[in-house]
């Protein structure tokens, strides 16, 4: 049975020493297969490795031996261009540490996501990305390994995770709409979950700052046909708005094609502003207004914070781990 007082937190070379009652350097030379210790020794030791369930860290082994750290990075779709921007950008800021780097694509299916963290487990020094699990589910299938989670809130003190703030950006970009003059504004949120997300808790809190209602909201799913068919079922119910803000640029390209199918010129009829800033959308017609997102600055503080974990030194604070969206205005708005 596993001594209860590595309880779930990856257990290490000393607890294993612990055990067996036996020196780090002796555990060191009987998982190697060195030959200076006697047989009795070397099989109390393995036998008290497989008894804690000790899998050497491939990070230490690599500060001997140079050995690349290999990360698991976790994405939801790969389809998805925001995504594929993210997975770059971490990739990018792993290779520039020598690191190797395996993408898992869950197809954001929660049940593909659990069967890829069991075999990430064995593979892996660190996971890294988009995680919809339980965190206790998360901490038991990743036994011990540092995991960094990407746009979501950790509860628990044994994970750490990238925030993104969107909020200041909405705003500006909600008063950038009432200052140009309008006045009915809707909303195209996402489909995929089955309660409104935090960005359209971030359009209820702009619209409300500038005294209008929040009423006029459509759910799309995250795709240009979703953008398109949401932007037309919220136009009959709400002939009215001359502005809409989606849930990512994705989205708000269907909205543009829907515009131009409906004979609305955008943005004079109707203005369209995002949210990601994607480089796609300075090559849309009109370019797409957004409120951007820096890709590149989120993989790497990604890969900063996993490094440090994984060389236990000093992690960054909460207040360090946040990625700020900003206004980027073009012409849809």
């Amino acid at each position: 049975m596993v001594s209860s007082e590595t309880g779930s937190r990856r257990v290490t070379i000393d607890d294993v020493a612990r055990i067996a009652g036996v020196s780090r350097q002796t555990v060191s030379r009987a998982l190697n297969d060195k030959g200076e210790i006697g047989v009795s020794t070397k099989q109390r030791v393995l036998d008290a490795a497989l008894e804690l369930g000790y899998r050497p860290s491939r990070f230490a082994r690599g500060l001997v031996r140079q050995d690349a750290i290999s990360v698991g990075l976790v994405i939801p779709d790969l389809l998805n261009p925001f995504f594929t921007e993210v997975a770059a950008a971490s990739l990018d800021a792993a290779r520039a540490r020598g690191w190797h780097v395996v993408v898992y694509d869950t197809g954001d299916r929660i049940q593909e996501e659990r069967g890829m963290l069991e075999v990430i487990a064995s593979q892996v020094d660190a996971v890294v990305g988009y995680l919809s699990q339980p965190e206790g589910e998360i901490d038991k299938l990743m036994r011990g390994l540092p995991v960094v989670l990407i746009d979501r809130e950790h509860r628990t003190e044994r994970f750490s995770s990238i925030r993104i703030d969107g909020e200041g950006g909405v705003h500006a970009a909600i008063r950038h709409l009432v200052d140009s003059g309008h006045q009915h504004i809707g909303m195209l949120d996402h489909a995929g979950r089955s309660e409104p997300s935090i960005r359209h808790d971030w359009f209820v809190s702009a619209m409300s700052a500038c005294g209008l209602d929040a009423g006029s909201v459509s759910r799309a799913d995250q795709s240009v046909e979703g953008g398109e068919s949401a932007l037309k079922e919220l136009l009959v119910r709400h002939p009215d708005i001359t502005a809409v803000f989606t849930f990512n640029d994705v989205i708000a390209i269907g909205a543009l094609r829907a515009a131009r199918r409906l004979g609305r010129r955008v943005p004079r009829d109707l203005a369209v502003i995002g949210f990601d800033g994607l480089r796609l959308g300075a090559l849309v017609e009109p370019p797409l207004s957004t409120v951007a997102l820096d890709t590149r600055g989120l993989g790497a503080l990604a890969v900063e914070q996993t490094a440090r974990l994984l060389a236990t030194s000093s992690p960054l604070s909460r207040d360090e781990l946040v990625v700020r969206a900003e206004l980027q205005l073009r012409e849809s708005a």
